[in-house]
């Protein structure tokens, strides 16, 4: 038995080396895609002087939740622009917009799918639990190997890492909807599709707004981890201190993570409050 050995990790390398020569065009477009995407929000952030970003990021943040988060927001964006961060932060926030869009616009329908169909739901919730519990850093060897080193294997990295509460919170959205409710709308000739918009969705919007705000938390932890790869930003400055073993380095990156952090956290839980308010006005529309 000790000269056993499952070669589970030669075949996934045959596997991947098969599907990047036989799918290799697609892969290109993807890059590509995903590359213009980065490259036009990066473009947006950085193209502009840096008041003029800040000013309409403080004020996203003074709509959403008031002039103290909108205060706030700019005094921490000041402090980026402080220790020389700017770039790399707005770097970071492209790759996180980026990311966050995708996994939000692929994991909402999964999500709708799971919650209608409970022999969809039996299949997705096993890869979700697989997508949860595998480490960060090993969605990186696949991305890296298929995609190359760069922006692009960091946002399939963090798209796939940051999916699953999307996913999941969707569906507890949509089947924690009173069942009365949905019978009513039923026996007043509603279609199902108008019962799902009209009716599920907006009720189920303050859950479906919390996993929003954990995709994009996962995607900006992910995209730290990213600067492995060649993916830059604030993660690659957090490796570069690694390497160099320079504290003050690691230091102004961590910091600048962290003002980030908060800021998409308060303005995302903001929206899904506001989401919750509104909720018995949409209902009864």
């Amino acid at each position: 038995m000790n000269g056993f050995r499952i070669p589970l990790g030669d075949t996934i390398a045959t596997g991947l080396e098969w599907i990047t020569s036989t799918f290799g065009p697609f892969f290109d477009a993807v890059r590509t895609l995903f590359r213009g995407a980065y490259d036009g929000i990066e473009w947006m952030l950085l193209t502009p002087p840096f008041w003029a970003v800040l000013l309409v990021l403080a004020g996203l943040a003074w709509l959403a939740r008031g002039w103290k988060l909108g205060l706030g927001s700019g005094a921490s964006l000041v402090l980026i622009y402080g220790v020389d961060q700017w770039e790399n932060a707005m770097g970071t926030l492209s790759l996180v917009l980026v990311a966050s869009i995708v996994a939000i616009l692929a994991g909402i329908p999964l999500g709708i799918l799971a919650a209608k169909s409970r022999s969809a739901s039996a299949v997705i919730r096993p890869i979700l639990d697989f997508m949860q519990t595998m480490p960060a850093m090993v969605y990186l060897i696949p991305a890296l190997i298929i995609f190359r080193v760069g922006v692009v294997p960091g946002i399939v990295a963090t798209i796939i890492f940051a999916m699953a509460p999307g996913v999941r919170f969707t569906e507890l959205g949509i089947r924690s909807v009173d069942r009365e409710v949905v019978e009513a709308g039923a026996a007043f000739g509603s279609t199902p599709g108008r019962i799902l918009r009209q009716i599920q969705f907006p009720l189920a919007l303050p859950t479906i707004m919390a996993g929003v705000n954990q995709v994009i938390m996962l995607a900006l932890s992910m995209v730290v981890i990213a600067g492995m790869v060649g993916a830059g930003g604030l993660g690659g400055d957090v490796v570069a201190s690694l390497n160099r073993l320079d504290p003050a380095l690691g230091f102004e990156a961590g910091i600048a993570v962290v003002v980030l952090a908060v800021y998409l956290d308060r303005v995302t839980a903001s929206l899904g409050n506001r989401a919750g308010r509104r909720v018995p006005a949409a209902s009864t529309t």
